[in-house]
């Protein structure tokens, strides 16, 4: 064991347990305890059917630490990230950063220091790249500080065809040469601003947009862009590092580009992809849940969507209170139609939590249709649904009807995504019987000792190797 996994183990600031008052997630250290990943096939077992109660609160945002942790690349001094999510996909990503010369150490359980000073843009290794999509966000970075970066085909969840050409589209824009050979490699003697229309307000393309043109010489106007909560963490990290980005939190951002970024100091905001999926499980095992510190700014379109199952949630000033015991009533659409939840870029409601919608829906009185338009293969799960009772017709790979509620019951499932891993863990925690989950490293790639926090709750799970 190597790298900054070995020394966090070491240092005592990777995987405390988890305690019943904070639901495992306060700081502090705490040892001697091992390591929570190996390359082991781990599952889970689990005992449904209980009712939870308790508070939980959501870590740091997968997807902004991410890309916070690629735009250290940009700086010649030490960044600091607080509230980092451990899970797997964030390692390996560091994993890839060191390998590429930074200095990367915890600070605490959720703190790190990147220094990449020293940062080489060598190829990154690709057995690295191919465990994670976000591995493409180091392109914009290494571009603007070295003047080109070569990348192999990242990898990722298989939930259909993820496109790249908006992130060649934008480095193009900027003055840069794009050629593809297995995987791609982009070179540019230095950036220029300019003003271009992304083809679709990609997140990651918007990312590496935003890290390439800090550096740029000018100025870059950057129109539909992304805005989730996560672009707008890097676009104020990026701006505590000495850019200048205005219009966050919109489709428009105005870069004015700087020589040089320096270091900074930033706490990574609470994940709302995390706190939608508590949400979905209050209501699936019935249970009051209280959810603190929840992004409560970030949460319209997904309470929204909830509010259509009937699932309510009091907001209680920082903390997010769900209503999980009471009954759940689809409400339909006006004069009776059936209703739909369906995602699209922010603001609507988020893609990444059409899944734990639908796992919600099959236990709530009446008839929905999820569906989810950016990605064709995510909803083929739904046939493990299916094998553990759930009332479920998929149209087409992006539509699906549920019709409720179904008394689930407890089998054996395999998780073939994050999301979908975790709303297949939602599923069976609301199921009678008891249940086993393989390939748990999927889940754990995105939600951090969800084991241990849950049981903090009241949950039968258990992790075996």
């Amino acid at each position: 064991m190597t790298g900054v996994l070995a020394r966090g183990i070491e240092q005592g600031y990777l995987w405390p347990p988890a305690t019943a008052s904070d639901g495992g997630s306060r700081h502090g250290r705490s040892a001697p305890f091992s390591p929570r990943f190996s390359d082991a096939m781990g599952t889970f077992l689990v005992e449904g059917g209980r009712r939870l109660e308790g508070r939980i609160r959501p870590a740091g945002n997968k997807n902004s630490a991410l890309p916070c942790l690629a735009a250290t690349v940009l700086a010649d001094a030490p960044v600091t990230l607080e509230n980092v999510p451990r899970i797997r996909d964030v390692l390996t990503f560091i994993e890839i950063v060191e390998s590429l010369g930074a200095v990367v150490t915890w600070d605490g359980p959720n703190v790190l220091t990147v220094d990449a000073a020293e940062v080489r843009p060598d190829r990154v290794d690709a057995e690295l790249a191919k465990r994670i999509r976000a591995s493409l966000l180091l392109a914009g970075p290494l571009l603007a500080r070295h003047g080109h970066v070569q990348l192999p085909p990242p990898g990722g969840d298989v939930i259909g065809r993820r496109r790249m050409d908006t992130h060649f589209l934008a480095f193009r824009a900027l003055g840069a040469e794009v050629s593809l050979n297995g995987g791609f490699t982009i070179r540019a003697d230095r950036l220029k601003g300019a003003d271009f229309f992304l083809d679709e307000p990609s997140v990651t393309g918007s990312e590496n947009a935003i890290m390439a043109a800090v550096l740029a010489k000018g100025v870059t106007t950057i129109r539909n862009a992304a805005a989730e909560p996560h672009v707008q963490d890097l676009c104020h990290l990026l701006n505590g590092m000495g850019a200048r980005i205005s219009g966050i939190g919109t489709h428009r951002l105005t870069i004015e580009g700087v020589d040089s970024l320096g270091g900074a100091r930033f706490a990574i905001g609470a994940d709302h992809i995390e706190t939608g999926s508590f949400i979905g499980l209050a209501a699936v095992t019935g249970s009051d849940i209280t959810i603190e510190d929840a992004p409560i700014e970030h949460l319209d379109s997904t309470l929204i969507g909830f509010r259509r199952l009937g699932i309510h949630c009091d907001v209680r000033g920082s903390d997010l209170f769900v209503r999980g015991s009471e009954e759940h009533v689809v409400r339909s659409d006006a004069f009776g139609a059936v209703p739909k939840i369906d995602d699209g870029p922010w603001p609507a409601f988020p893609a990444d939590l059409t899944s734990i919608a639908l796992v919600a829906a099959t236990q709530a009185k009446g008839t929905i249709l999820i569906h989810e338009k950016m990605f064709e293969s995510r909803m083929y799960f739904t046939d493990k649904l299916v094998g553990l009772g759930a009332s479920i017709i998929l149209c087409d790979p992006h539509r699906a009807v549920v019709v409720g509620p179904s008394q689930l019951r407890g089998g054996v499932v395999e998780s073939p995504d994050i999301r979908a891993g975790m709303a297949l863990l939602i599923a069976v925690l609301g199921a009678e019987g008891t249940s086993r989950i393989y390939n748990i490293r999927q889940i754990e790639r995105g939600y951090e000792r969800i084991d241990e926090r849950l049981r903090a709750l009241g949950a039968s799970i258990e992790r075996e190797e």
